[in-house]
């Protein structure tokens, strides 16, 4: 079994440097990584090993070439400093999620008439938003906007759930949800709240092509009045089978990739 030069064994997290946040899970590593937004100081890996897998062996690499601490770390250590998150046996200590200026989104959305900007209306799971995140990065998504509060950030839990999609996609904190939607429809921005009522249209009859904005409300609430008021149209799924509703997440990702097949028709 082979080491790392700089490879350190700890038994627990109280060993680490305090400050910043921990990464967790391959993908999200090896993402956070690539997209080198993130000033990173060191990594939990397991030992070295010759027959360790070709991800693996790409993030010790990448770790080598940084000069990134490489420690080793038990089950019970890395189960509490993930938080008992699903961390597969990696770590990653970096700065906090780099977000961007809300004035940057707008000013991409003006400078691309097929700009598609996705508002995440206070919803309070990081396993949906890092699902929404996830399918945003997928379809190549303007940016992001979600209030600074009543809302979950982009947290590490929120970073594992988008299987690192979220280190490749602009997000923005906003203050007033309502001030950020009339900036975008000012830049040129159709605006559609993903709801349900009387007001709603079936999602595949509503047109989706240039600028574009899709409006996600909350688990169980749905999207606020004032936010729902500002929108040009309301569009709805289908619900056949009678079930109330969709997860946010998957209810996301029908809606963009109907986006996506109306552009390419």
């Amino acid at each position: 079994m082979g080491n790392d030069r700089n490879t350190r064994h700890h038994k627990g997290p109280r060993e680490m440097v305090t400050g910043g946040e921990w990464i967790y899970g391959r993908n999200p590593v090896e993402e956070a990584l690539a997209a080198g937004r993130r000033t990173a100081s060191e990594i939990i890996l397991p030992s070295a090993s010759p027959d360790e897998d070709g991800q693996l062996q790409r993030i010790r690499d990448e770790a080598r070439a940084r000069r990134l601490v490489i420690r080793t770390m038990d089950r019970e250590g890395l189960d509490r400093l993930t938080r008992f998150g699903h961390h597969q046996g990696v770590a990653l200590k970096t700065t906090g999620y780099p977000y961007v200026g809300f004035d940057e989104i707008v000013a991409d959305a003006a400078a691309d008439e097929n700009a598609l900007v996705v508002i995440l209306d206070h919803l309070e799971d990081p396993q949906n938003v890092g699902s929404i995140l996830r399918t945003a990065c997928a379809v190549g998504a303007t940016g992001v906007v979600i209030p600074e509060d009543r809302a979950a950030g982009i947290t590490p839990a929120a970073v594992r759930a988008s299987a690192g999609g979220a280190e490749h996609i602009k997000v923005a904190h906003v203050v007033n949800l309502v001030r950020a939607i009339q900036d975008l429809k000012d830049a040129g921005c159709w605006m559609t709240a993903l709801d349900w009522g009387p007001d709603a249209k079936t999602y595949t009859d509503i047109d989706f092509k240039g600028r574009v904005g899709l409006v996600v409300g909350a688990e169980g609430d749905g999207i606020t009045r004032l936010v729902r008021a500002n929108c040009d149209f309301v569009a709805q799924l289908p619900m056949p089978g009678g079930f109330e509703s969709l997860n946010a997440g998957v209810a996301a990702a029908v809606a963009l990739y109907e986006i996506i097949r109306q552009r390419r028709k």
